[in-house]
């Protein structure tokens, strides 16, 4: 059964947590937070929500799964994409359209299935994105730095890290392995935690060229070879195979000696041309460094293309759009990866990520978080005009949370990148909107008091922390997972985040094993013993299906997974 957690306006002032409710949230003016003339007309009817809800629920009956196996596989992924910013950038999406922006709707948002996902790792509680990228492109889950290793790998150690029986196959190892092309997108170093996992072992993300491993000390055995990221990516497999490398990085490939063509030398001190050794083992590939080149390329013919824009980061888009007009937008890296790939009868999986939300929160400029989620989001609208949602499955979620918040009592259609409106702290001082809980500007007077934040708002805003640190912090919370297209529903629960690769078409027979007795009888056996007594109810729903062969697999293994939870635990 499905419900729908509609918009909540209002306050209960009766009851014990709202008494003395003007007093408690601060020096607003009493009338204003009563007044409805911020409330759109529309919404002020009874039957607007009610049809709104009709809506949702007849969309969500008539809706059919497609439990075939999927053509081709993209995975969006937003780096730092917390719950919150998703909110956030829906409103601000909205607010630059003339709209009070709480009613806008992300392109992903409107995908059929959702669900939640946990985060941690191993030996974290709050991850970093070289386990998660590890956890959701490899499926296994390891220790925070680590990439394509499990966690007996130690930290930094390459010994550890190059020893075949630490090593994972990846999504891409995978999709490479079943005839289909490959591709890496992102917004950071393509040498970055999260598509490194898609290719490279490593015991420590920062490995991103060879001067980075003797910085960062690793430990190397007599005689052994600790190649770096960059290495892996052009040397070794599934890295060498990729038909689609675009991102920021040209430093990582280039020697030190070698200025590139963003006017910056080369960090490589082993003077290797990691760009002239894929030359040579793609003779017939093609190299771009800036959006007139890509956009240049004849993808009929093109089946390898490798794409780096920048000598580390690309540039947030917001400061590129005017500093670095030549620098490609995700969503157009993301429309050559699709019209590249797209080729192959056997189909594709492509990796595409908004690697620079979680710069944004770093540095906790909220603007530009956002901004980059927008980014992101129309990078999705254009897979979503480029592909068949009958044989194309696209998952959209993210790697981990960050701790800015939205805050306070602000109105309908206050800014969301502003100050509150509406609101003042105990002190009568303005506070914005957003804030973080960890980060590197708390704006407090010698005496500890809050500075009015009123001529400090910009689009270049360090936005304030509860707690002062060199930066913000990545937070634990569960973050979010939307799908459509073939085996979409798969992502409809609460799951770990190793499900991610699990679906890949390649490798996934669990469902089609279900559509026999002895599945069924399996999966029954796994509920009763991982969730104890079904109850009688329970068991009169499940009993005629134990027997029915013929019974639709994938409603099979829901209603197995239904009644685990019933039971009171997961059985995925």
């Amino acid at each position: 059964m499905c419900f729908r957690v509609l918009d909540v306006d209002c306050v209960a002032i009766g009851d014990p947590y709202h008494k003395e409710l003007f007093d408690a949230i601060g020096q607003r003016e009493r009338i204003s937070f009563y007044e409805n003339r911020l409330t759109p007309e529309k919404e002020r009817s009874t039957e607007f929500w009610l049809e709104e809800a009709q809506r949702y629920v007849k969309k969500r009956v008539t809706g059919s799964f497609n439990s075939q196996k999927a053509k081709n596989i993209i995975l969006f992924l937003g780096d730092g994409m917390s719950i919150a910013t998703i909110t956030a950038a829906r409103i601000l999406k909205g607010q630059r359209q003339g709209c009070s922006g709480e009613e806008s709707v992300l392109t992903f948002e409107k995908f059929p299935f959702t669900g939640l996902v946990k985060t941690y790792c191993t030996n974290g509680q709050t991850p970093d994105s070289a386990c998660t990228a590890t956890a959701y492109l490899c499926g296994v889950k390891t220790n925070v730095m680590m990439l394509g290793v499990n966690a007996n790998v130690q930290n930094n150690n390459c010994s550890d890290s190059m020893n075949r029986e630490h090593q994972i196959d990846s999504i891409v190892r995978w999709a490479q392995k079943a005839g289909k092309s490959t591709g890496l997108v992102t917004t950071t170093t393509i040498t970055h935690a999260s598509p490194s996992a898609g290719y490279a072992h490593v015991a420590n993300r920062l490995w991103e060229c060879d001067n980075d491993v003797n910085t960062m000390g690793a430990i190397i055995g007599p005689g052994e070879e600790c190649k770096d990221i960059a290495q892996q990516l052009v040397t070794s497999e599934p890295g060498k195979n990729l038909n689609v490398i675009l991102g920021g990085g040209m430093g990582k490939f280039l020697p030190n000696h070698t200025v590139d063509e963003f006017g910056v030398k080369g960090e490589r001190r082993d003077g290797l041309d990691l760009i002239d050794h894929w030359h040579s083992n793609n003779p017939e590939g093609i190299f771009v460094k800036n959006l007139e080149e890509l956009e240049q390329v004849d993808f009929n013919e093109t089946k390898q293309l490798l794409g780096l824009f920048h000598s580390s980061h690309l540039e947030y888009y917001s400061k590129a759009k005017v500093e670095r007009p030549k620098q490609p937008r995700l969503k157009d890296m993301t429309k050559a990866a699709i019209k590249t790939l797209e080729k192959n009868s056997e189909g594709y999986f492509v990796f595409i990520e908004g690697g620079r939300i979680d710069h944004g929160h770093h540095e906790t400029k909220a603007a530009y978080a956002l901004d980059e989620t927008l980014e992101f989001d129309e990078a999705i609208q254009t897979a979503l005009d480029l592909t068949d949602d009958r044989e194309t499955l696209i998952v959209v979620t993210s790697d981990h949370s960050h701790t800015m918040t939205i805050s306070g009592y602000p109105s309908r259609g206050n800014p969301i990148l502003g100050l509150n409106e509406r609101d003042l702290d105990s002190d009568g001082v303005p506070y914005s909107v957003l804030n973080y809980a960890i980060g590197p500007q708390q704006y407090m007077d010698s005496s500890g008091k809050r500075l009015d934040l009123t001529n400090f708002i910009s689009d270049n805003m360090i936005f304030p922390s509860y707690i002062r640190a060199l930066m913000g912090t990545h937070a634990g919370e569960d973050v979010a997972i939307f799908a459509r297209g073939p085996q979409a529903d798969l992502f409809s629960e609460f799951c770990l985040q190793l499900i991610v690769k699990m679906v890949h078409p390649a490798e996934n027979t669990a469902v089609a094993e279900s559509d026999n007795k002895e599945g069924a009888a399996k999966s029954w056996r796994m509920i009763k013993n991982e969730c104890g007594a079904i109850s009688e109810e329970e068991r009169k729903i499940f009993a005629p299906l134990r027997e029915n062969t013929n019974t639709n697999c994938t409603v099979k293994n829901r209603l197995y997974f239904l009644l685990g939870q019933q039971a009171g635990c997961s059985v995925l």
